[in-house]
């Protein structure tokens, strides 16, 4: 009850409703009230498509149980009771009231491609395909001349309403001149300050954007930072290589349903995404506990689905919810097939991670540090700490690490 109240208490005072209330019921009825407002401002703007998402859904064979089934688990995913799934459902509806600018910058487009890219579109996609998407590179009809076009009248039409959401790195070394875009051969750099001057808010989709990625790894000669450092400006960090379709328009959902920025870590990911490490719910992590590791690659440990740890996983030094909601509309996700995680939503992955294969050598077989576990958030560990030091392996499984393999 202690970690709930605190959890509520870190979204409330994020989105600025009153935390000195001790009631849990209390808190809930200012949040509905707070979140009704919201819904009416929404619903006086204009809508920017002709056809309705309830239109859409039914259209792809989506009926209103499924979408309601959607909004519940939506619910469950930022940490809201189910009562506000009518809430959450209404928010999805409205999206197409909130402009969308989408920049690419230094990037390989799998983030878009994590999104956009199901055999049969997921609710997820179709709300994506509902908003309103004043601009995106990928998607776009027009290109050239037409498309800067576009992106100019886009952001002086919508100035200070629309989202901004940016995938991948900003190159500045050279002045900035490794990336330049479209006919005027505009620096990355210089668009993306210019479209984040006036914008409401500002995502960035994906590790490239949020913290540089593989573009900033060592020596990095683009100079490839992350767009917060480029702008100078406040980033939402939606990390990953690439991030679930969930992660992506559940950030979405909660502007859409707050109007506010989430509550965040230490590196600016959204807690309701990124509090808990991939290590903490994974399916394997009760062979860790047990000391059930796959030593190599096809023995008999890894035909038998135990941890990935001893062959180089680093989920329990990454925070996101892969191992819960997994990739390819929830088909599967990169442990489960048998590969062990890359840590690719942590800052510098590249460079700090270490060998794929391997185990990191300089935090091998450490305690949980200051009794920190499975709990622990990168607010509560630190961003040094984070970095430099263990991140919490249990205990008991450094005695099982050690030992030999079993026959």
């Amino acid at each position: 009850m202690e970690k709930r109240r605190e959890l509520l208490t870190s979204m409330f005072k994020s989105n600025g409703v009153n935390t000195g209330i001790n009631n849990d019921d209390k808190y809930y009825k200012q949040l509905k009230i707070d979140l009704d407002n919201r819904i009416e401002q929404l619903e006086k703007l204009p809508a920017m498509h002709d056809v309705s998402l309830k239109e859409s859904l039914k259209e792809k064979g989506i009926d209103r149980r499924d979408f309601m089934k959607w909004a519940t688990a939506a619910c469950a995913m930022l940490s809201l009771p189910g009562s506000f799934t009518p809430l959450v459902a209404k928010a999805a509806e409205l999206a197409d009231r909130l402009p969308i600018i989408w920049l690419h910058m230094a990037e390989c487009t799998g983030c878009s491609e994590s999104l956009l890219r199901s055999e049969n579109p997921s609710i997820d996609s179709l709300i994506f395909d509902h908003i309103s998407l004043e601009y995106h590179e990928t998607l776009m009809t027009a290109s050239g001349w037409q498309a800067e076009q576009n992106l100019e009248n886009a952001m002086e039409k919508y100035k200070g309403r629309y989202v901004l959401m940016v995938e991948g790195a900003i190159p500045m070394n050279n002045h900035g001149e490794f990336l330049t875009i479209g006919g005027h051969g505009k620096k990355g750099v210089d668009r993306a300050n210019e479209a984040a001057s006036d914008a409401a808010a500002i995502f960035a989709i994906g590790t490239c954007s949020s913290f540089g990625g593989v573009q900033a790894a060592s020596p990095n000669p683009t100079g490839a930072v992350s767009m917060s450092e480029a702008t100078g400006k406040t980033v939402i960090n939606v990390p990953g290589c690439p991030p679930s379709e969930k992660n992506i328009v559940g950030t979405l959902l909660h502007f859409l349903l707050y109007g506010t920025l989430p509550a965040l870590d230490a590196y600016n990911r959204p807690l309701w995404a990124y509090k808990r490490r991939v290590h903490d719910l994974c399916e394997r992590r009760g062979h860790f506990d047990a000391g059930e590791f796959v030593e190599q690659f096809g023995d008999d440990g890894a035909k038998e689905g135990y941890c990935l740890y001893k062959v180089g996983c680093k989920g329990p030094y990454t925070f996101n919810n892969c191992s819960k909601n997994k990739f390819n509309q929830g088909t599967s996700w990169p442990v489960q097939a048998g590969f062990g995680c890359m840590g690719c939503s942590e800052p510098d992955f590249w460079d700090t991670m270490g060998v794929v294969g391997e185990p990191l050598k300089d935090r091998l077989y450490q305690t949980t540090f200051g009794g920190l576990g499975a709990d622990a958030t990168a607010d509560k560990i630190g961003i040094g700490l984070l970095t430099l030091t263990a991140v919490g392996i249990a205990a008991h499984a450094t005695i099982a690490a050690i030992k030999p393999p079993k026959e």
